[in-house]
């Protein structure tokens, strides 16, 4: 029964796309936002999205809460519809669509060929940071988790390999050793940080204790590399800001909860500047 439902979806999302294609990049991210603010309350939890909210709002009015909720399927929306024209971002003129930041610190990390960690989270259009990392001329693997629908992740994984990062890895242990053949080519990592996982450190986020990954942390430990925070936000329609932030130094002495803990704040300064951006649907403190 769940094979039939995960064909459905992919056979909705290939139609989707086709008509996106046909509308264009900016129409397209319009129309489906609105479409997601009608369809995606059937799919997710509304009280978990609000619960999630008031963890970090817990004055917010009824009223913000709502248009909080729908801003976010909004965002959501635009996402889905905005994976067709990836290759039109990838080969395009970027300046045209995205502002940058923080250049000179990429700038840096290039000319001294140093390894560094690029956490994130899932904002606005995420994967339009690890595209632009790679574009720019950094060395760069990026982690990440398969989607659950099988026959749209044999799609989606193509297009994150072609246009977003040629070297994806899966989270496992198959990816890991991935993940170390290529720190010793000095290749940096990128990451999301925000994801529920099944295993890691209970640490603060929003002032309640959620399972948070240690990968970061890990690999300050081993391998003695900054961490560079990246934050993405929408703008307006398509054309979206990204800001690259200062090398945070650890020691490879800091326990690896300390690690987690502050890059847990960091997420949380993120998540704070544009929170409609950010994808409160997942039951994160489970």
């Amino acid at each position: 029964m769940k094979n039939i439902t995960y064909f459905f979806q992919f056979l909705f999302t290939m139609i989707s796309f086709l008509i996106f294609k046909i509308l264009g990049a900016n129409i397209s991210s319009k129309l489906s936002g609105k479409l997601f603010e009608i369809i995606g309350p059937y799919f997710r939890s509304k009280e978990i999205i609000h619960s999630n909210i008031k963890r970090a709002f817990p004055d917010i009015s009824l009223n913000d809460l709502q248009k909080m909720t729908n801003s976010m399927w909004n965002n959501y929306g635009r996402i889905f519809a905005e994976y067709i024209f990836i290759k039109n971002y990838r080969f395009g003129n970027l300046s045209s669509f995205i502002d940058i930041d923080g250049e000179e610190i990429l700038d840096d990390i290039k000319l001294t060929n140093k390894q560094v960690i690029f956490i994130s989270g899932h904002l606005s259009n995420f994967e339009l940071m690890a595209m632009y990392l790679e574009k720019s001329g950094i060395k760069l693997s990026a982690i990440y988790r398969p989607l659950n629908n099988f026959f749209l992740n044999k799609f989606i994984e193509r297009i994150r390999v072609n246009y977003i990062c040629k070297h994806q890895i899966k989270k496992g242990i198959g990816g890991l050793k991935k993940l170390i053949n290529l720190k010793k080519k000095n290749f940096s990592t990128a990451l999301m940080i925000d994801q529920r996982v099944s295993e890691g450190v209970l640490s603060n986020f929003f002032n309640e204790k959620a399972l948070t990954t240690t990968i970061p942390a890990q690999l300050v430990k081993k391998f003695n590399i900054p961490i560079v925070p990246v934050y993405i936000e929408r703008v307006e329609n398509i054309r979206f800001k990204i800001t690259i932030s200062e090398p945070i130094e650890f020691s490879k002495n800091t326990p690896i909860e300390k690690i987690t803990d502050e890059l847990n704040l960091v997420l949380e300064k993120m998540i704070l500047k544009k929170p409609d951006q950010w994808i409160w649907s997942h039951n994160r403190w489970k």
